[in-house]
């Protein structure tokens, strides 16, 4: 539209016309509008001398925004005609509605397409834009062959008027660009805050497995983690007996797999107890309960039954590059304090300390495959709750404790799963409709 209201005032003014419109002489000022410029030249240019090189380029450039009927003419008018300025005016719309040249220079020259448009010959115009058909209308109607049948500018800004609906400079396409933008970013912002969210909850995830909430929650939040004390809690130790041989009959591939498919077997399982696992060494496994969160007397029933599910559990595994062999897992098991904190700062480790972790390793150590081994002080616990079948082992000599003594955890009453530590006595004892003929042999290890 500021083209047009231009072009319409100096129509009106005594210039009488522009005679040399085109893209390059539409420039946009400070405050978003177009001003047109280069009009009423032809007067002062008239007696300078250029190099003939530079005249011919400039003459047939601009040339190509030139009426027809005007090319046609040995003599010219210098100032143009106003018909000829609504000719240049169309080719300047075909270049801000198409975005391009109004010729493809790649194809042909200036000075092949000049000859060309009195034939006539047009810009390209496609069948269909996003500016509507009525624009492209307008152009057609703007570069028609007979002067006559162009429409003047204020024709032309009344049919434009139309197009566009009300009046719109520049500045509020621009300001309408930088709306939808807006909106557009708001729902990139969105969508990337719903896409960081997911990513925080997977690291939170990930974190929480490394790490117990409660300490990953304080690391995230760059406070330090002060070691507690915990006055009772029951640790779970185990081992693969044979692990050694195992690896050195098996290529390294196949104890990760073996180690993982155990593990996850492993983990599949304390996930339905309250306790945490504090770590995997090789073919070492550890378990707490009571830590970090404090859960009373329950930590002694909880690691109990822990034991009895992972024994179970064991009796059907099978090594998947030696499907023959029966895993032997020995387990240890003892109660007491213990102190946990968290150790390290570029890979933390949530750790155990006091000579409760020694003994229950201890307690693991000193048993024997396929059974449950655990101290006294245990032990006490595990009575004052009932309801689990223990069997004294008798007394042990422990380096550094002397003799002590000791027990092994058989079951629970209640329990149906198959243990390979119980004796045929102790099933038929705990289930009535046993038939000893009906089922596996279990065999009573030690």
């Amino acid at each position: 539209m500021d083209i047009i209201k231009g072009m319409e005032y100096i129509h009106k003014s005594h210039l009488h016309s522009h005679g040399n419109l085109k893209s390059s002489n539409c420039l946009i000022d400070a405050r978003w509008t177009i001003k047109i410029t280069d009009y009423g030249l032809p007067s002062f240019l008239a007696g300078q001398q250029e190099c003939w090189w530079a005249v011919t380029l400039n003459i047939v450039s601009g040339k190509l925004w030139t009426a027809p009927e005007i090319l046609r003419e040995n003599f010219p008018p210098q100032q143009g005609t106003q018909k000829g300025d609504v000719y240049s005016f169309a080719v300047v719309m075909f270049e801000i509605i198409m975005r391009t040249e109004p010729y493809d220079f790649d194809v042909m020259t200036p000075r092949g397409i000049q000859p060309r448009q009195s034939i006539p010959f047009r810009p390209s115009l496609p069948i269909s834009c996003d500016c509507g058909s009525r624009s492209l209308a307008l152009i057609q109607t703007c570069w028609e062959e007979k002067p006559e049948s162009r429409p003047s500018f204020p024709q032309v800004r009344a049919r434009a008027r139309k197009i566009i609906g009300k009046h719109v400079s520049i500045l509020d396409n621009i300001l309408g660009m930088m709306e939808k933008y807006a909106y557009n970013l708001e729902e990139i912002v969105e969508e990337r805050t719903a896409d960081l969210v997911e990513e925080k909850k997977k690291t939170d995830r990930l974190l929480n497995r490394l790490l117990p909430s409660s300490v990953a929650d304080q690391l995230k939040a760059g406070k330090s983690v002060t070691p507690q004390n915990y006055e009772c809690s029951s640790i779970y130790f185990s081992d693969i007996v044979g692990f050694t041989t195992i690896s050195c009959d098996s290529s390294p591939m196949q104890i990760v797999d073996f180690l993982n498919d155990l593990y996850t077997c492993f983990d599949d399982i304390i996930s339905q107890h309250d306790v945490y696992k504090v770590e995997t060494i090789g073919d070492a496994y550890m378990v707490v309960s009571g830590v970090p969160v404090h859960n009373g007397a329950r930590h002694f029933a909880e690691i109990a039954n822990v034991s009895l599910d992972l024994l179970s559990t064991v009796t059907s595994f099978r090594i998947r590059h030696r499907p023959k062999q029966q895993l032997q897992l020995r387990i240890g098991l003892h109660s007491g304090p213990c102190v946990a904190g968290v150790v390290g700062l570029m890979m933390p480790r949530y750790c155990l300390f006091g000579d409760t972790v020694t003994k229950a390793s201890t307690m693991e150590a000193t048993g024997k495959p396929l059974r449950i081994h655990i101290s006294e002080e245990y032990n006490r616990g595990l009575m004052d709750i009932g309801s689990y079948d223990v069997r004294p082992r008798g007394e042990i000599n422990i380096k550094g404790k002397g003799f002590i003594k000791t027990y092994w955890l058989c079951g629970r009453k209640g329990f149906r799963k198959a243990l390979p530590s119980l004796g045929i006595e102790y099933i038929i004892r705990s289930r009535p409709n046993f038939h000893p003929c009906s089922s596996r042999c279990l065999c009573l290890m030690g």
